[in-house]
């Protein structure tokens, strides 16, 4: 019997700049050498950090799928932030990730926001949420590691559409952030 799998994925990120992503990328090619890590990074223009994984299915997502969710997330209020990644780790057995301490409390506050704007009334949803980016994936466990923190400006929500097992990732709706009633 053959399981059929989810082709599609919707979820909202921040995006780094593609001059963060170039010094996320040295800050990786660094740590795969001090640490021995031999696993197929992360594309350049796929780095991004989850803010809410909206769901997977068979198909794409339709045009009128794409424009609730814009019009919930555009309820969002939240000014731009910067956000600061301190140090890399290993995350769940295979991931190695950045991480940061006070330097992601904008995404933590963004998350809640999109969870309230997206979540029905009265729906519960788990959410647990560590502000993170996956940099590769190896079998080698990296403890907690302490780099040059890497900053950048998030100005925007990213809507993105993967091709789950294609590496491929479709930007689909782009919503600036904005302060409480602009």
């Amino acid at each position: 019997m053959s399981v059929i799998r989810a082709t599609d994925r919707l979820f909202f990120a921040a995006i780094p700049d593609q001059a963060t992503a170039a010094q996320i990328a040295e800050v990786r090619e660094d740590l795969c050498e001090a640490c021995g890590l031999t696993g197929k990074p992360i594309a350049a223009e796929q780095l991004h950090v989850t803010l809410w994984h909206v769901g997977d299915s068979l198909l794409a997502p339709s045009t009128d799928v794409i424009d609730k969710l814009v019009d919930r997330a555009g309820r969002v209020e939240m000014p731009p932030f910067q956000v600061a990644f301190d140090h890399a780790m290993s995350f769940n057995h295979g991931p190695v990730v950045l991480c940061g301490e006070d330097g992601v409390d904008g995404l933590k506050m963004t998350h809640e926001q999109l969870k309230t704007s997206l979540l029905a009334k009265g729906l519960r949803r788990r959410s647990a949420f560590t502000p993170h980016m996956t940099l590769l994936r190896d079998k080698r466990l990296v403890l907690k590691h302490r780099i040059t923190p890497i900053t950048w400006q998030v100005t925007e929500l990213v809507l993105v559409h993967s091709l789950l097992g294609q590496t491929t990732h479709k930007y689909v709706a782009r919503i600036k952030l904005r302060k409480s009633g602009s």
